[in-house]
């Protein structure tokens, strides 16, 4: 003897099953904060240093999220440099035009500074596996590359955090 079932849906039990899916969806987080810490180095000529972060992920083009350098010197001059943040560079950076929209910075100094990612901004669409690359460089002084591996989808929290040595302090990501 066989059973056979049928459902039959209807307007109210369609969106009893979207309001019931909505805080699913609600939980998986859309914006991904990052720290950067730039020390204060005790050196005879100080430069601040150029900053590039960008995300990778495998079979994908590098995607550029932020770049600092000194945008608002005469004629663009400050474009000059950006080929000295090398792995950036070759990443994805001589192919963008500067400045660019929504991701240029300026430099910034000494201390922690936090900025903030969407997923859109971040090139996050499919699941899988993803690093976030900061990289700084500084005139007169040193180059320093740091990664953090995340998953997306991410879990609310801390994700991942790499200490540097010279150029960058600590640098955290985390998901809200």
């Amino acid at each position: 003897m066989q059973t056979e079932f049928r459902s039959v849906l209807t307007g109210a039990s369609l969106g009893l099953g979207a309001a019931l899916s909505a805080p699913a969806l609600a939980a998986d987080p859309g914006v991904m904060e990052v720290s950067v810490t730039i020390p204060q180095l005790k050196v005879a000529e100080y430069h601040r240093p150029y900053v590039a972060i960008w995300v990778e992920k495998a079979g994908a083009p590098a995607k550029t999220v932020a770049i600092w350098y000194d945008h608002d010197v005469k004629n663009n001059e400050g474009t000059k440099w950006l080929r000295d943040v090398r792995q950036w560079w070759r990443a994805s950076g001589r192919s963008m035009r500067f400045p660019a929209n929504g991701v240029t910075g300026a430099t910034r100094a000494p201390g922690t500074h936090k900025i903030a990612f969407s997923r859109a901004q971040l090139g996050a669409q499919a699941p899988g596996d993803y690093v976030l690359v900061i990289e700084a460089a500084r005139e007169v002084g040193g180059r320093e590359l740091l990664r953090i591996p995340f998953r997306w989808p991410a879990k609310a929290g801390v994700a991942g955090r790499a200490v540097g040595k010279t150029e960058l302090g600590t640098v955290s990501i985390s998901f809200r």
